[in-house]
This record gives C-alpha cells, structure tokens and sequence, in this order.
C-alpha cells in the first residue's frame, strides 16, 4: 500500500510540474512500471523540482534508476533517450552510489563527482538529492561503514550544497549528520522547539497578518513565509558562537518576498513604523551582499509576546537564488544573461579544483578539498574593478597566480588599497589589489607556498619548481632515491635494471628515470614510495625461503635471549634488519656463533645457506626492548625538529641515536629507538605520520 501511494504522489507531482511531450511521457510511464525504491525518486523529484531543473534532468535520472535495477530492460529503453539524456546517464554511471564504495573508492568517486559537475552541476545536484536521501533513512546504531558516510557528508556534502549556494538541501543534510553524532542533543533541541511550537506559530500568524496589511496599504503584491530556525543552524550557533538558546534571536523568522529593490526598502521602513527593531540587527545585504552573493534585508524586531523575530525582505529573484543557489537561478535566468552570472563563477571553481587535483595524492585532494569548501569566502579587486573571489586567508599570492601564472612568477609586491605591502599580507574582503611584478625576477620561493591558501596558487608555484627548476630536482631526486635504496638494504645495481625501470615507468606514465627523479625531488613523490616499488618488483623475481620444519622459540632474560628458554645457546639479532617481537622472523644457525635472528623479509637472506635456515617464534616476554631505526623526511625547520624529539618523548620511548640532514628543502631525520614491541614502533610511525609538514616516516633498515 506504501509503495502504490509513493509511486502515485510521484505521478502526480511529475504531471503538474512538468510538461512532457507524447514521447517524454511514454518513456516515464514505461520506467514506473518497474519496482523501483519510489520514497527515493520522490523525495529527489523535490529536489528537481525545487531546483527548476529541466525535463531532461529528470528522464534522465529516472531512466538511470531503473539501470540501475534492471539494466537489460534500461538498454532497451535507452535508444529513446534525446542526446543530451545520454550524455547525463553516462555521467551518473561515472559517479557511484557511495554507501557502496570502499574508503579508497570514495574518494575516486568524489574526484569524479568534480570532474562531472565542471562538465552539468545537475547531475551533481540529484548526486546530492541521493545523498540525502540515503543519511535521511540511517538511523543508530551504525556500523563502521555507515559511521564512515556520515563523517564524509558532513566534511564534503554539506560544505558543497553550502558552496553551490543549495542552502535548503544543506540544512537538510546537516540536519541529519547532528540527528546522527549527538543524538542526545538534537533531541533535546527539538524537543525545546517542539514544545514552544504553538506558540510560536500564533505569533507568527499575527506578525504575518499584520506585514499583509502593510502589503496591502503600499500596494504591493508579495508573498510571506515563516520558518522555524533548522535544528542543525541551532546547534552550530549554540557550539560555535557559544551563546545560549535565549541568545540566538533568529529561531523565529518571516520572509518578505516582492517585487522590486525599490519595494524591499518601502518595506522595511513601514515595519519599524510599527514593530521596535533590535539595535545593531538591522542588516542591509542588498548593497553590501555577502561575499558568496546573498542579498536580502534583515531586521529582527520586538514583536507581541516580548520575544525577538527576524524578518527577512527580498525579491523573487533573491529569494530563489538564496533558497537553491545560483543553481537554480542559472536555470531560470539564463536566457536573459548576456554576461557571465556569480553561478558560472562558481563552475569555474569547480574546473580549477579538478585541474589542480590530477596530481595530488588521495589524501592531498580530500584534505585540500575540506580546506576550499569550509572556509569562508571573501571578493577582492583588480584597479579596473575585476571581481575574483577567494576563501578566508588568502594572500596577495593568491591574487597575483589568480591573475595569471606569469603574473604570479615575476611578482615581487602588492599594492592593497594604495598602499603598498609585502606579498604575503592576507587579504580582506572589499581590497583592492595591484600586484607589482619585475622581468629580472628569479620566480617564487618555496617559502611562498607556506602562505597561499588557494590550491590554484599551491599547483602553479610547484609546478614552475618542477618546469623551471627541473635539472636541479633530477640531481636532489636522485641523492634522495638512492638513500631510500640504501635506507632499505638494497643497491641502485640490485634494482635499476631495464625491465624495472620500464616497469615503473610505465605504473606513473613516464617517459624517463630523470623524469621519475624530477618528481622526487619536486616533492610530487616520495622517494620511499618509489624505492618499494622497485623492492616489490626485484622480491616477486627472486626466490622463496624453502619451508623449514625445525623451531626454535625466543624467551628473553635480562642476560639476552634463550631459545627454548633454557638452552643456553647462543642467540643475538642480526644488524641488517633489527627484528622486534611481532616482525615475521627466521632463525640462521652460523658456524661458532649460535643463532642469528633476522625478519623474515631482510634482503640479506638469500645469500644465506638455506639448509641453515630455522623457524624461530616469539614467546611473552617481560621488559625486554629492542633497537629499531625509522626516518624521518619532513620540511626543513628548527622547529619540526623540535616537535619530533617532543613527541618522541611523549611517547615515553627513548631515543638511543639521532641524525639530521639537510636535502633540499626538506630534512632528513633518523632516529633509533627502543621499544617493546612491533606495535609500539608501528603506533610511534602512525604517531610521527600526524605531524605537520611531515611528508614520509617509514621503519629503516640502516642508520
């Protein structure tokens, strides 16, 4: 019965706001009359609708649902498609359904999701109607997987509805990532709102009736709405502002949507005639809109019941592009446009991040990625009045690359307002910048890149280190390759053979070794990454330990190690590898020396004598230690230094020999360590990997 009352509300919705041609009609019938998940496609048929997307959009995500389930039966259908639905349904099998994927996965998926919206945002936009339909039905307990969602909503998927300005499907989302981490709180809020509701919508139908009357008396034809503040909006405020409830007096608010500017003002004035206005809450968005665009008047008055209302006054037009963003107006507008709007600005900074990401790491895209949505936005000048707008803490830098990157390169100064300022001096929302640039200039600093904040900016200064600077990087790639060779227990000779290198430079692309070295010493790569690569490679080709039936079991006394705990043979840990208790070990039987242990992966081994080789096991031990060696590659600084011994010592591990070096730019650290076991080392690797500016931390082999 369910299910038939969905399926009908969505007949009936599609019939009264769309209009379909015989043939659109005949292929959404034809699609309804599978068994499809009906509470999904309606409650993302209101996101469409809301949206003012087109017929296209919807055909095209409704045909994609039933490939969805019964792809045989979509093939057949497809052929009735126009072209533009094609090409949409191909762009929605490029992006997956998320609660399916795996952690890596997602974030290939999201990648594609920005490679998609730079080429149609609507089919990011129902994207984003899924995603909401899918955390809107979770309820707790959750699993890992589904905890994992959640967490990725709210650091990606709400931050981007906010960024294409769909205020309505943010909160929304947000509304269900709070139900969902503090589900003690939100009830509580919405019990509090819950219990004053009747109330409130008394008042509200006063105030309401008499704004009608104001309409009335100007002559204005308007329309007036009421909403109660969004759960999700109370707690943000609550937390981030650190006000109390009493304190946030925009719980209660009224929209007032006209006509004209001219009517919004004519407005406002008629409404402090009869109701106090809040000193220091009258806000005036239309001449000084917000820096993502908005523009309404605001006022919040002292209305019957004693208690504070926010009454927001606005044109259609405001109001669409508030309540859907730029999205929305995009669509309705756009036949009128004859220059580019503030929407297609915002494309353009979608096709930026997916420029600047082809090269980043996984985890540079996603952190980088959190970085650009959640911070706020600020609009900045050129002298000939260009409007270039960027996130909060950007830097002339910033400006002088968004110019052009030849502007960036030779910039030498600013000038913000008239005055001139160094290059690294944040910019403010309103400033008016003139970037100052020299032909004698010798191109940016890496220290520059501690100061931009833009990824555009971050991609173009590396980019001219790895271009203009490229025989420089082969040569500091190289040193740094050839250490991590070392670090590991190999030689350039064991591993740079031909069928290697094709190897691997076929896996990234390349045409040459100097090429794969440039990108070490760029930073674009790490060098251990790429030596393990080579390990791998050489390890798959040599042989396999034979199985070994004898055992000797390790038990550890204050004078050394036993086997079997009480033979008093000679036992000590080989120096090539260091084993710790929990490495996968072996046992070699030298002549006159005892034992020698070694992990079972040491490169060494197979120059042993294989009829030597014993299995060797741990056993408990107490308060045994042992010596182990990790590098560390981070920027060069006096104060990273600093930090790692700091958190070394926090870790309460001692530390028994330290080196540092410089290479390039960067500093390479070697620390030897003791720890108890192979759980402790992994735990203080994860924990140095934490630090910032710290680009690679791995076990070594050799001091």
């Amino acid at each position: 019965m369910q299910e038939g009352t969905s399926l009908n509300k969505l007949k009936e919705k599609i019939k009264n706001n769309f209009k379909l041609s015989e043939k659109d009609q005949e292929i959404v019938s034809k699609i309804l009359t599978f068994d499809l998940n009906f509470d999904r496609l309606n409650v993302i048929t209101d996101l469409i609708i809301d949206t003012r997307l087109d017929t296209s959009s919807l055909i095209a995500f409704l045909f994609y649902q039933l490939y969805k389930v019964y792809p045989q039966e979509a093939e057949k259908l497809e052929k009735e498609l126009n072209s533009e639905e094609k090409d949409m349904v191909k762009d929605f099998k490029t992006i997956q359904d998320i609660n399916q994927l795996t952690l890596s996965e997602e974030i290939e998926d999201i990648r594609r999701m920005f490679l998609v919206m730079s080429n149609d945002m609507r089919v990011v936009i129902i994207k984003l109607g899924g995603i909401y339909y899918d955390i809107s039905i979770l309820n707790l307990p959750l699993d890992d997987n589904q905890w994992r969602f959640v967490k990725q909503v709210e650091d990606i998927h709400v931050p981007l509805a906010e960024r294409l300005g769909l205020d309505k499907l943010k909160q929304n989302l947000y509304d269900n990532v709070i139900r969902l981490e503090h589900p003690v709180e939100y009830t509580r809020l919405k019990n509090t709102i819950e219990s004053k509701r009747e109330e409130n919508e008394e008042q509200l139908k006063i105030t309401k009736q008499k704004i009608q009357s104001i309409l009335d008396d100007l002559k204005i034809k308007g329309e007036i709405v009421s909403r109660i503040k969004h759960v999700s909006s109370i707690f943000n405020k609550l937390h981030n502002k650190r006000v109390t409830l009493d304190q946030i007096y925009d719980i209660l608010a009224m929209r007032v949507i006209v006509n004209t500017v001219e009517e919004c003002y004519a407005v406002l004035g008629r409404i402090h005639a009869i109701y106090k206005p809040m000193t220091g809450r009258v806000k005036d968005y239309i001449a000084n809109p917000k820096p993502n665009g908005y523009k309404s008047l605001h006022t919040t008055i002292i209305v019957e019941n004693q208690h504070p209302l926010e009454v927001q006054i606005r044109t259609k037009k405001m109001h669409i592009e508030s309540e859907f963003g730029g999205v929305c107006a995009h669509w309705l507008y756009k036949e009128k446009k004859d220059k580019k709007s503030d929407f297609d600005n915002r494309l353009t900074w979608f096709r930026q991040t997916i420029e600047n990401a082809k090269n980043m790491s996984n985890d540079e895209f996603i952190e980088t990625l959190k970085s650009d949505l959640y911070d706020g936005l600020i609009i900045v000048q050129t002298p000939k009045g260009r409007v270039i707008e960027f996130p909060e803490g950007a830097t002339a830098i910033d400006f002088a690359y968004a110019i052009h990157s030849d502007v960036g390169n030779s910039c030498v100064g600013a000038k913000i307002n008239g005055t001139l300022k160094p290059i690294t001096t944040l910019l403010c929302n309103g400033d008016i910048v003139e970037i100052l640039t020299s032909s004698h200039s010798k191109g940016p600093s890496r220290d520059w890149l501690k100061y931009v904040k833009t990824n555009s900016a971050r991609s173009k200064i590396k980019q001219f280190f790895k271009s203009e600077l490229k025989e420089d990087n082969i040569k500091l790639g190289k040193t740094m390759f050839a250490q991590a060779i070392q670090d590991k227990g190999f030689t350039t000779n064991q591993l740079l053979t031909e069928k290697y290198v094709k190897d691997i430079l076929n896996r990234y692309n390349m045409e040459s070794l100097d090429e794969l070295c440039a990108s070490i010493g760029s930073g674009s790569m790490t060098a251990g990454q790429v030596a393990s690569r080579f390990i791998n490679l050489y390890n798959n080709d040599n042989a396999v330990l034979p199985k070994i039936e004898n055992v000797v079991h390790l038990k550890r006394n204050k004078d050394g190690v036993l086997i079997d705990g009480d033979s008093g043979m000679l036992v000590r840990f080989a120096g090539c590898c260091n084993p710790i208790e929990g490495d996968d070990i072996i046992g070699y039987i030298s002549r006159g020396r005892g034992v020698t242990i070694h992990r079972r992966n040491c490169p060494n081994l197979k120059y042993l004598e294989p009829v030597r080789l014993i299995d060797a096991k741990w056993q408990v031990k107490e308060g045994a230690t042992f010596s182990s060696i990790i590098k560390v590659v981070a920027e060069r600084s006096d104060n990273n230094l600093v930090k790692l011994t700091n958190l070394i010592t926090s870790l309460k591990i001692n530390i028994k020999g330290f080196d540092a070096k410089d290479v390039g730019d960067s500093f390479i650290c070697t620390l030897r360590i003791e720890v108890k076991n192979k759980e402790e080392l992994n735990n203080a690797i994860k924990s140095i990997r934490n630090l910032k500016n710290v680009t690679e931390v791995y076990r070594s082999e050799r001091w």
